[in-house]
This record gives structure tokens, C-alpha cells and sequence, in this order.
């Protein structure tokens, strides 16, 4: 799923913008949204943004409070409603995340130079230019997106077990160690990508197992949040075990993925290679 952010102050016409995003990408593949509200979440009702979202095409829309989840009042995170969103939609676009490390169309006479895209106002964003950057985004992928993958292969009748291991950013080890409170993985793309698909290649020549999927987040992970993930699809659990093993062993060992840690005092590269 490609993940496009959208942010600016407010009257910036974030809304506008999206609405306009929604209508093009709709041409090409289903789009969800996800909007960050100010306010207590409630019925949705003709004319908010939410229902905007929708009118324009977004299948489905979560609007998110700091503590609440639109309609439900369930506690819910960006993720946790990317991670829906990425079962079934091959776009999401996300408004008003402006601290989070998204992919980011900035609105606004002061937007951020270093976004993805820049423009002082709605009307200034080149949608030509906004539909190239997204598709150009490292999709987003996540457990549940990775397991509907494999349980669409053509072998999968063929399969008996599904296996996956997670991993995920630690807040310590003890309770005497420092909190971290984020981790930053850089990449040599290219060398990291070639390595990953040798990686999946040589799990799936096994005997009995039939497809494998790879991934390992990129930029800032926060404590508490997934950062690799390897699922294997294959005849039998003992198959299936083995190669999530070999995988993620494989991955840490020959893998360029590079991190720093953030802890509550201070941070520092750690020479390894991934989490």
C-alpha cells in the first residue's frame, strides 16, 4: 500500500487537497484515509471532513483523536488504522500528521523544504507531480497485509501453515535500563533490497514451503511499534518454522540496515547490522 501524508496549518486546505489526491488515485486502485481530529470523536455527519473523504472516494475513512477512535471510542493509532487499511486498499492517504515520519505533502507559506512536496497553498501542488511522488514511496506493509499476500498464493491450497515472526522496538530490557524512545534504521537501498530477494528466493526453493515475505521498517520506528516482519506460507508447521528462522537470522546477518538509538538521555549508532 503507498501512504501519502498531507499537512499544513489550519484553512491551509488539507481537506481540498486530499479530496482532489482521492479522485485520481480512485483511477487507479482502492484508497482509504485516515484524518487526525482536534475534537471528540462522534457520528459522523454530512459536510465534516471524514464524510468529504468519502465522497470522494476513500472505501473507508478513520478519524483519530489523541485518546479515541471515531464512532467506536476505541483507544486507536495511526498504525492501527494503517494496518486495517493495508488488508485491502492499495493507497492511503493520511491528514494532519504533521510530527510523524510520513511521506509528506506540506501546505503553507512556512512548509518544511525538506517534505516530499512543498507548496504554499492548495492551488500551487502540481497533482501531476503529487501522484509521481507517491507511487516513488516505499509501499507500506504490515503483518496483516504480509499474511493476506501469502494466502493469495496460487500454492496455497496446497498449504498447511502459515507461520510469522514480528519484531518490535523494545522500551528496555530491565527495568533498570534507560527507556528508548525511538530507533532510526537507514538502509543502501538497493544492496538491501537485492539481499532481501536472494533471502526470500532461497527460503521458497525449500522443499514444502511456498511463498516467503520480507520486511523491515526504514526511517523512525517508536518504542512499542513493529519494525520486521517475515512470514512464511508452506506445507507443514515444521517447514514453516524453519524457514521464519533461517529468514530473520538471515536478515540481522547479511542485511545493510544500520540503527540509532534514541533513549530518554542521549543516542548512538549501534554496529549491527538491523534490529
Amino acid at each position: 500500500m503507498q501512504v501519502i501524508g498531507v499537512t499544513g496549518p489550519s484553512n491551509a486546505g488539507k481537506t481540498t487537497l486530499v479530496e482532489t489526491l482521492l479522485e485520481r488515485l480512485c483511477e487507479r486502485g482502492t484508497v482509504g484515509t485516515v484524518k487526525h481530529i482536534d475534537c471528540e470523536p462522534s457520528v459522523d455527519t454530512e459536510g465534516k471532513d471524514t464524510d468529504r473523504h468519502r465522497r470522494a472516494g476513500a472505501v473507508r475513512t478513520h478519524g483519530i483523536a489523541d485518546e479515541s477512535w471515531f464512532a467506536t471510542g476505541q483507544s486507536r493509532t495511526l498504525w492501527d488504522a494503517l494496518e486495517d487499511l493495508s488488508v485491502d486498499c492499495e493507497y492511503a492517504v493520511v491528514e494532519g500528521y504533521a510530527d510523524l515520519d510520513l511521506p509528506q505533502i506540506v501546505l503553507g507559506t512556512e512548509a518544511d523544504t525538506d517534505a516530499m512536496l512543498a507548496a504554499p497553498s492548495v492551488e500551487a501542488v502540481s497533482i501531476e507531480e503529487a501522484l509521481e511522488a507517491i507511487e516513488s514511496v516505499e509501499p507500506y506493509e504490515s503483518l496483516s497485509s504480509l499474511v493476506a499476500s501469502v494466502e493469495a498464493s496460487a500454492d496455497a491450497e496446497r498449504a498447511g501453515a502459515i507461520a510469522t515472526f514480528t519484531g518490535r522496538v523494545r522500551r528496555r530490557d530491565s527495568p533498570d535500563d534507560e527507556p528508548t524512545e525511538y530507533l532510526e534504521f537507514e538502509a543502501y537501498d538497493a544492496v538491501a533490497t537485492e539481499r532481501m530477494e536472494t533471502i526470500r528466493a532461497d527460503l521458497e526453493a525449500r522443499d514444502g514451503v511456498f511463498d516467503v515475505q520480507l520486511h523491515h521498517r526504514t526511517g523512525t520506528v517508536q518504542a512499542g511499534e513493529d519494525v520486521v516482519h517475515v512470514v512464511v506460507l508452506a506445507g507443514h508447521r515444521e517447514e514453516a518454522f524453519r524457514a521464519v528462522e533461517d529468514g530473520i537470522d538471515r536478515l540481522k546477518d547479511e542485511v545493510p540496515l544500520f540503527k540509532k538509538e534514541v533513549t530518554v538521555s542521549g543516542e548512538f549508532w549501534a554496529h549491527e547490522q538491523s534490529g
